[in-house]
């Protein structure tokens, strides 16, 4: 895999991404981080962020218009299999807070917030699956409790997959862990 100038990246082996600013060699980059401090980094420590577009546009559930985009935040953990080696493992996290999912909301009724905030989430949830993404954090935010509601509603719909607040030291009362089981033969 190679890497561009400006192309996004994820960092493989710790939480978060960057720009990648400069080649330094034909296996190793110069990647500008979130802090704004450029990092070396060798090919195998990253990943390539694929946009943040995550709508899929055959899907008839969800009602967005096409300047309508997603952010996903991307965290890779390493889990020690029994079989003694390292493994990267996909943790998608996405903040529903309408703030995070669109430019301005002034104007929208609460009923249209929250089916901006479901279809997002629908979009989301189907991408991580068709990724082969095993756990997804959905933060919704506490307020009176109906777009975890809603979510919950629609997971409890979907079939090989366990939900469960989110480790309220990380993210308080307002968000949900959803573990997917992928039935591999």
């Amino acid at each position: 895999m190679q890497f561009n100038i400006g192309e996004k990246v994820g960092f493989l082996y710790e939480t978060g991404g960057g720009i990648v600013r400069k080649v330094l060699t034909s296996d190793s980059f110069l990647v500008e981080d979130e802090t704004g401090f450029d990092r070396p980094f060798h090919i195998n420590e990253l990943v390539k962020i694929h946009g943040s577009d995550y709508k899929l546009p055959d899907d008839p559930d969800l009602e967005m218009n096409e300047d309508e985009t997603l952010s996903v935040s991307h965290h890779y953990v390493l889990k020690e299999q029994m079989t003694g080696y390292r493994k990267p493992i996909d943790v998608w996290e996405i903040d529903l807070h309408i703030e995070e999912i669109t430019e301005s909301h002034k104007g929208l009724t609460n009923f249209q917030i929250l089916t901006k905030q479901l279809a997002e989430f629908k979009s989301f949830y189907k991408k991580a699956k068709k990724n082969h993404i095993r756990k997804i954090v959905v933060i919704h935010g506490v307020g009176e409790g109906i777009l975890k509601e809603e979510i919950r509603s629609y997971l409890a719909k979907q079939e090989g997959i366990e939900y469960f607040d989110a480790d309220f030291r990380e993210y308080g009362k307002g968000a949900t862990t959803v573990e997917i089981h992928y039935n591999y033969h």
